[in-house]
């Protein structure tokens, strides 16, 4: 089934259109929701949460805007952060001190975050739980999902200078986070 007949299909509310919506993308819906809410049952209820809203919403998909892909990736990213702000849970979020940041040069962000080794991944994969949910989902989508400036800024709905200087500010507390970590 091509992209086209897809979207057809789903303003449609085929079965046979949705089936092959979960099929094609689920998994990757899934991946997104999974590394930012967390816990296995909490992202398989925000999982379904998000099919629903697009099938239900499908008239609200412009193709000129955006793909379908990165169309779902806005609505798991929004059903993701809602779900988290909802469960207000208490977290403790690396709170940068003035000047903090300034400081860490991006050749020391490079040499930290560069070349990840298992070691490095390892402290990644610790340091992003000490992010806000929108800087995660902002480095979740470009590092793992390997989205663009430019669909990012479409998911988070915000423009690619942004998010390219909230991506920079973001590494830089994973740098700062992680030399915390190895302390």
């Amino acid at each position: 089934m091509e992209e086209t007949q897809l979207i057809q299909g789903l303003r449609k509310q085929q079965p046979k259109a949705q089936q092959e919506a979960l099929k094609r993308y689920g998994q990757m819906v899934f991946a997104q929701v999974a590394r930012l809410v967390g816990r296995q049952e909490d992202a398989e209820e925000v999982y379904q949460d998000v099919f629903l809203k697009v099938f239900r919403h499908m008239d609200q998909y412009e193709e000129n805007r955006s793909t379908l892909r990165t169309w779902l990736m806005r609505i798991a990213y929004n059903e993701s952060v809602s779900f988290l702000r909802r469960k207000r849970q208490r977290m403790i979020y690396f709170e940068e001190h003035e000047g903090e940041l300034e400081s860490i040069t991006d050749a020391e962000v490079e040499e930290t975050l560069g070349r990840p080794n298992a070691e490095v991944v390892q402290l990644i994969r610790a340091a992003i739980q000490h992010l806000p949910p929108d800087e995660q989902a902002i480095i979740t989508m470009f590092y793992y999902e390997e989205m663009s400036l430019k669909e990012i800024a479409f998911v988070t709905e915000s423009i690619p200078t942004t998010i390219a200087s909230k991506l920079s500010r973001t590494r830089k507390k994973l740098c700062k986070i992680i030399q915390t970590l190895r302390s």
